[in-house]
Parts: structure tokens; sequence; C-alpha cells
């Protein structure tokens, strides 16, 4: 049996996925037609989305028993009223790797204080202080979901002391888990590198604000490759022009691309990077999107279905 799956992203999107996923739905042993136009939209069984789609009203795919997102994040859609089908988020191994390289190499730039050497290459010879060891720095993760769980597990895995906070407790090898306001108070309160892997939801926005960033030890910073709205910007700011916070490593914004006249690009404590920690690799990423639809087909579970209550 054949069913339908509407390729529904932007246009140029489709190149990178015109050889995968139909290579991915036949391994997986999947019949399927690929349309990139929904003529028919009651014909269509599987609905494959990027929040940047044009097609915005999903009303009229009354057949449809998924929306499968591309994007690790769900919140450009997650919202949308015409969505009555499950919607799953994308768990891209490719994605996963990428963001732990991301995160492990700007934890190390910290720790090893890389950025100090980069900035004098004047001739000079100076002695500088060694850095700790791994074991004898705290680096906290906010958020362990796939993306944040395989960070701090790569960070333990380096003997960094490695603090995780999640809204649900968790218990990962290696890792210090806590939960809840308290929880996220002592984590801050001890970590001298900071990760943000939060989703972007209203109980996350300005997770890092004014009041919590001063919980902070002076000297921390901070890795932002989750998402813009976790980080108070004008707090942010000002615990860097007071000194209270050394440097942050941005790569995500509530505007993007971010606007030429941002603080942030000129500021001598913030290094930006435009949204690249990771991104969805096509050739894994079909293989997930076949592996769902392979699922529906046979009746079983959807993975990583998303909860519309939480967001994600």
């Amino acid at each position: 049996m054949s069913v339908n799956v509407f390729f529904a992203a932007p246009a140029d999107l489709w190149p990178e996925y015109a050889n995968h996923l139909p290579e991915a739905l036949r391994e997986a042993g999947v019949a399927a037609d690929i349309r990139l136009e929904a003529t028919d939209p009651a014909t269509v069984d599987y609905i494959v989305y990027a929040p940047a789609s044009p097609v915005q009203d999903l009303t009229p795919f009354t057949r449809a028993k998924l929306v499968q997102n591309l994007w690790a994040g769900v919140e450009r859609i997650v919202g949308n009223p015409t969505l009555t089908m499950p919607l799953a988020r994308m768990v891209d191994p490719g994605l996963t790797e990428g963001m732990v390289e991301y995160v492990t190499g700007h934890v190390l730039r910290y720790h090893l204080g890389i950025d100090a050497h980069l900035s004098r290459q004047d001739g000079v010879w100076r002695n500088s202080v060694l850095p700790p060891l791994a074991r004898e720095r705290s680096v906290a993760v906010l958020g362990l979901g796939a993306l944040g769980a395989a960070a701090a597990e790569t960070l333990a895995g380096l003997n960094f002391r490695v603090l995780g906070w999640s809204r649900r407790q968790k218990h990962i090898a290696g890792v210090e888990c806590h939960s809840g306001e308290d929880g996220l108070q002592q984590v801050l309160s001890r970590a001298e590198i900071v990760v943000l892997l939060l989703p972007s939801t209203p109980d996350t926005a300005n997770t890092l604000n004014a009041a919590r960033l001063a919980l902070l030890p002076t000297g921390a910073r901070i890795i932002n490759p989750g998402r813009g709205p976790l980080i108070d910007d004008n707090a942010l700011l000002g615990a860097l022009d007071s000194g209270h916070i050394a440097h942050a490593t941005l790569d995500v914004f509530r505007t993007e691309p971010l606007p030429a006249d941002h603080p942030y690009w000129a500021h001598p404590k913030v290094t930006v990077t435009p949204h690249i920690a990771a991104d969805t690799r096509a050739v894994t990423a079909s293989r997930v999107v076949a592996e769902n639809i392979r699922r529906g087909i046979a009746g079983e579970p959807f993975l990583h279905l998303v909860d519309r209550r939480t967001g994600y």
C-alpha cells in the first residue's frame, strides 16, 4: 500500500531531501508518493513540515495522521490552532552530533582560556596561570532533553563537573541532575560555565534574567545555542558591563538575522555565531521521517511526539 507524503517546507529546502528522503523511505519498506504541492489535501497521509512553510492552515488535511517537524524546535507550529493531528519534533542524530561538538568546543575554549592567547599574538612571551583540570571546573547544562543530555554526557566524559537542570527530574550517569526553582538556584550558584539548551516556551522565556544572572559566580561564562528568548538581553548586557559575567557566546537571538546595530555585535565580551551550532541534516533526518511513517503504517507509537501542554 502506498501512502501520500506532503513535503510542506520552503521550496529551497527540497533539493537537500530530494535524494535522501525517497531512499530512506525505500530502506524503511515504505511505498510513498512524495508531493511538493498539496493539490488535494484530503488525500495526504503524512506531512513533513518546516515552520517556515507557506502552509499555515492545516484544516484541509483531514486524513493526515502526523505532522513531522523538520526542526528540533516546535514553538512556531505547536500553537497553530489548525493543528489537530499529532505533531512530532525532529530528534536527528546528525543535529545532536553537531550540537555536542559546538557545545564541547566552546566549553573547552572557555576552560582553556583560548581567547586570551588568540588576542595576544604580539611577540611577548607571558607567564600565564595554568587552567584547572576539567574535574575542577563546574559546567551547568540547562535543559536535559535529547540535545542537553548528549552534551552533558560528553562533558562528563571529559571529566567536567557537570550540573544538569530540567523541569522534570532526570537521571544521567555522571551528571548531577536537579529540577525545580530551588534546583535551578543551586545549579546557577555553582556554575562557572552555563550552557542553555532549553526549549522556547512561555515558561522558559528569560530563564537567565537579572536575578538569576546574579546567582552565578563572578566571572562565569555563558553559551547559548538553544533559543534566543532564554536570555533577558538587557540583563545580560548589564551583567557583562559590570564584570559579573566574563563573556557570552550566543548563537541564537530573538530576531534573526541579528540586526547590524544590535549591541551584541560590538560588545567586547560577546561572541556572536550566526545560528550555526546545529542544523537538521537531511541524510539522518530523512531516516527519522521514514521511521515515523513506517510506524504509522504499522500502527506503532510515533517517536518524539510533542506534548501540547508543555510546548515541546
